[in-house]
């Protein structure tokens, strides 16, 4: 996939989410008895040899505090068939009834495991979103071995997180929200849950590291951690060394599917504030900017004349959103919200997504070189809309390689006609059939106003000229470097 295209369409998800949930359940396995070696004789007592204590972290008292309050979670639900298409050749024929009535049921039924952990005494029970997301029933199974039905109380696919509801009759044991932003890179963490469907379990590890991204969705910003984190995980915690919840697995990342020390977990922080909405309202609130996004590497912003390679780039507004009737404009780049820096395009749709509709916030500006204020009235995500991420470019050298042509209708932009292969403009990704609606500070009514934008930027001898693109709907800032001369 090219640059533009990752900057438009916000990129595939490139590891695995979550560690699915549909387990299989695993029969119990069977124990072998290890009495004889193989140079012992039968009948031979075996010698007990006493090893010494391993110099380390001993769990063994946390484990048993807080192994209570984790519970395994099962679902059942259906999925949509997969059936052979009718070949078009035999289409009309009398093979098309047959072939119909050949084919298998409309729906498939799924089954699958999870874990979670109690969070209140009256049964309130966290979980991630693909546990229970395509669940018709959910079955929690306690650590004293009760089994009970839940019901979803809520969820949210941004942060991977949903809350449950049980009914024990009687207060259940329960763990509590430490806080996330205190972890320290090496630091222990012990995470519990129902791997592979064997049952409760617990693994050590430390804090790999700290605000990970790994394309689940605008709210990225996972810990990373090496405990032991396997399918049917997916919802578990992962406690500090005080028996505090940091993180709720969420994800791993495995060529093979199995653990190779690289997990994530959505952190408390997030996690806390996310859940106490599904418990009070079934649902999260977030507000609404209204603009496409993405991040400034030192080319695009030596192009856009910044003096950093920090801040989120708007590349396009929505129309009609507040950040349009606030008179917010493509090109402008945010570095701060109410106060608070904006370094990178998550760090904006993390604020952002922390306030309610209808809050107004102050984002400072930087437009045509100058330092700007702009007040903005959020609104409530239509359509569960998400802002469009976009991936770094990297400098290259030659010519453009562009054959552009007037857009049909009239229509404002330049069309790209063609790309020259090896060229600047097919290494920074730009394809035919793209629209130039912006060239270096000028709005583009036709291909003329690109070739002059472009000369005129190598009489100013700017190492690159920034091209705003749109694809599919989607706009996004290219920057392409310029050849000398």
């Amino acid at each position: 996939m090219s640059r533009i295209t990752k900057i438009l369409t916000g990129g595939a998800l490139a590891l695995a989410l979550g560690t699915t949930a549909l387990t299989p359940f695993l029969p119990p396995a069977t124990a072998q008895s290890a009495g004889q070696s193989a140079g012992q004789s039968a009948g031979q007592p075996a010698t007990a040899v006493a090893l010494p204590r391993p110099v380390g972290p001993d769990f063994a008292d946390l484990a048993a505090q807080v192994a209570p309050a984790v519970v395994r979670i099962s679902i059942t639900g259906h999925a949509e068939a997969t059936s052979a298409q009718l070949p078009p050749e035999l289409r009309g024929t009398p093979f098309e009834r047959f072939f119909q009535q050949r084919r298998g049921p409309a729906e498939r039924r799924l089954t699958g495991q999870g874990s979670g952990f109690i969070i209140d005494p009256a049964g309130y029970v966290v979980t991630n979103n693909h546990v229970v997301g395509q669940a018709d029933s959910v079955k929690v199974e306690l650590a004293d071995g009760r089994q009970m039905p839940a019901r979803v109380v809520g969820t949210d696919p941004k942060t991977d997180l949903a809350l449950l509801k049980i009914d024990a009759g009687g207060s259940l044991p329960t763990v509590a929200f430490g806080n996330s932003d205190q972890l320290r890179v090496g630091e222990w963490v012990l995470a519990m849950g129902n791997p592979f469907g064997l049952g409760g379990t617990a693994t050590a590890g430390i804090v790999s590291a700290r605000g990970r991204q790994i394309g689940a969705g605008p709210y990225d910003d996972f810990i990373q951690t090496d405990a032991s984190i396997n399918p049917g995980n997916s919802g578990g915690p992962l406690f500090n060394a005080q028996g505090q919840v940091v993180g709720v697995n969420a994800a791993i990342f495995s060529p093979s599917g199995g653990n190779i020390g690289i997990g994530f977990a959505v952190p408390s922080s997030l996690a806390q504030s996310v859940i106490t909405q599904l418990k009070e309202h079934g649902r999260v609130d977030r507000g609404w900017l209204g603009v496409s996004m993405q991040a400034i590497d030192p080319t695009l912003a030596s192009a856009l004349g910044l003096e950093e390679s920090r801040g989120a780039l708007i590349g396009g507004v929505e129309p009609d959103g507040p950040a349009a009737r606030a008179g917010l404009q493509s090109g402008d780049v945010v570095t701060g919200m109410n106060g608070r820096r904006i370094v990178l395009p998550r760090d904006l749709a993390e604020a952002v997504g922390e306030q309610k509709p209808g809050a107004t916030i102050t984002l400072a500006l930087q437009r045509d070189g100058k330092t700007v204020e702009q007040r903005v009235t959020l609104a409530s995500i239509p359509g569960q809309q998400e802002a469009k991420g976009g991936p770094e470019q990297s400098p290259g050298s030659g010519n453009l390689g562009l054959a552009l042509a007037p857009r049909d209708r009239g229509g404002p932009g330049a069309v790209v006609a063609q790309v020259q292969p090896d060229s600047v403009a097919a290494t920074q990704g730009l394809q035919p059939g793209d629209v130039i609606l912006r060239a270096g500070d000028r709005a583009v009514s036709g291909p003329r106003d690109v070739a002059e934008a472009v000369g005129a930027a190598r009489r100013d001898n700017k190492p690159a000229i920034a091209l705003q693109i749109e694809r599919e709907g989607g706009r996004a800032f290219v920057a392409l470097p310029l050849k000398a001369g």
